[in-house]
């Protein structure tokens, strides 16, 4: 029950759903989230932080960058099924439009540094 609890406790914020929309197009880097949503670093930080806890993310250490993406090789079958869910829904809205056309553009040497 607590698993289930904090899965829906991450998707019950806006921007943890974009996040999520974004990664099911490629990993990101906190920075290029950051980017896209013109949030603060700490608060990016803290919506990955709780979809991590929710098993919804994972991340993989890059050198000096740390990639995001969803995971999809969970063994939690509810979040396999939320993840079809939210994936599925919503992809008209004009957030998540505005969100895959940043993605394209959104360059992490150009906004972190090399």
């Amino acid at each position: 029950m607590k698993q289930l609890a904090k899965i829906f406790k991450a998707l019950s914020d806006t921007n943890r759903l974009r996040i999520m929309r974004m990664l099911d197009k490629r990993s990101l880097c906190v920075c290029e989230i950051r980017e896209i949503l013109q949030l603060a670093t700490s608060t990016v930080s803290a919506h990955l932080s709780i979809l991590k806890e929710a098993d919804l993310i994972v991340d993989d250490k890059d050198n000096k960058w740390v990639n995001y993406s969803l995971n999809t090789n969970s063994k939690n079958p509810t979040v396999k099924k939320i993840l079809a869910l939210v994936l599925h829904e919503g992809k008209s809205d004009q957030d998540f439009q505005e969100d895959l056309e940043k993605i394209i553009t959104v360059d992490r040497t150009n906004i972190c540094g090399s």
